[in-house]
């Protein structure tokens, strides 16, 4: 064979040589990035998320030795606590969170998580009362650093409740491992169904209700609603069925809500007294400060919030709380708070507390608090 074609050979050997040699280090660069993107991916991840994930998973795929142990024994932990409840917004995975496993209820908060905290459900709930001091106390709490809330009334438990979990707890604000989440619906504390549903989320929740004498409470609920209906009928002749015979009429909304005892015994089928906390409406506007350290002892949360915090409005007639640092000026409720009461008849109020004052004592007696409203 000539040197040409010897030479035409040894090129085309060495081009061949050559182009395997370019795709095996591309080969390798390729694998080498994507290890590293996959590996810093990993590293990315908070680390309490990543074990977390990493529990939840391992739990998921061992539950179904439970689940067969249920189905031997369908009677066993048969407790409101225990039985599966069907609860809109889960998805096949998200219902076994609700088996026997408290670790995957949605107690433990499986949460949505980055860098910067995680949308958990609320730890806390204030659930009442309307016209109580509910947004005062939420506004005061909302100064403490370790507590994180959403401003508006969300009213899950009560008209949205069919929008399902996952919508109720993107609501919610990013908390940090050491933050509370909490939210206010007052309306939550005189709808039946609040409490299960609650309770079927999770049993650990817990509950503040702020209570104002009724008689008071239900002529500022009235003077809200007048407000917004300057043609509503008279106080008077909205609190009686019959002004001759004096009976109380119960299904007026501003009358019924001060029922308290009736309300509380609907909670209390489902939650212990322990997990409430009932704080005065009264002692809210006269001592903030002391009022505020009880609900944070019941919150788990340093006394932070203090006499420093609060001055009292002359012209609101309520507390404010103090110019923070940064701010032009003192943070006081809006307008529709503090509103002037319309002139009532003292016959009328004295027929409507002696109708309250046996709802009253049984209150005190249930609660182990007497809020000397009689």
């Amino acid at each position: 064979m000539g040197c040409s074609k010897w030479r035409a050979v040894f090129n085309f050997g060495h081009l061949k040589a050559q182009s395997k040699l370019s795709v095996f280090l591309t080969m390798i660069i390729i694998f080498t990035y994507l290890f590293y993107c996959l590996s810093g991916y990993r590293e990315s991840l908070p680390r309490p998320v990543y074990d977390q994930q990493t529990t939840f998973i391992n739990k998921i795929l061992g539950l179904n030795d439970e689940l067969k142990q249920q189905k031997l024994d369908p009677h066993k932990n048969s407790s409101p606590g225990s039985v599966v409840r069907e609860l809109p917004g889960f998805d096949s995975v998200d219902s076994l969170m609700q088996g026997n496993d408290n670790e995957l209820r949605p107690d433990n908060n499986i949460s949505i998580a980055n860098n910067y905290g995680s949308k958990t459900f609320p730890q806390a709930i204030i659930i009442g009362v309307k016209k109580g001091g509910t947004r005062a106390l939420l506004e005061f709490l909302r100064i403490h650093p370790d507590v994180r809330a959403v401003g508006a009334e969300p009213h899950f438990f009560d008209r949205f409740y069919d929008n399902g979990l996952e919508w109720y707890r993107n609501l919610m604000p990013r908390t940090l491992e050491s933050q509370i989440t909490m939210e206010k619906t007052p309306s939550y504390f005189v709808t039946k169904e609040a409490p299960r549903r609650l309770f079927a989320l999770s049993r650990h929740t817990k509950l503040i209700v702020v209570v104002r004498d009724p008689v008071t409470r239900a002529v500022s609920d009235y003077t809200q609603t007048l407000s917004k209906q300057p043609g509503l009928p008279s106080f008077q002749s909205l609190t009686f069925r019959n002004s001759t015979t004096g009976l109380i009429d119960t299904s007026w909304s501003a009358v019924r809500i001060g029922i308290y005892a009736k309300h509380l015994e609907n909670w209390l089928r489902y939650f212990p007294l322990s997990k409430f906390l009932f704080v005065s409406g009264e002692r809210l506007v006269t001592d903030p400060a002391g009022e505020m350290g009880r609900v944070q002892d019941f919150l788990g949360l340093k006394r932070l919030v203090t006499d420093k915090h609060f001055y009292f409005n002359q012209t609101k007639g309520f507390p404010c709380l103090k110019k923070p640092e940064g701010s032009s000026r003192p943070r006081c409720l809006g307008k529709s708070k503090g509103r002037p009461h319309p002139q009532i008849s003292p016959e009328v109020l004295l027929r409507l507390r002696e109708f309250y004052r046996p709802f009253n004592m049984k209150f005190y007696q249930m609660t182990g608090h007497d809020f000397g409203w009689d």
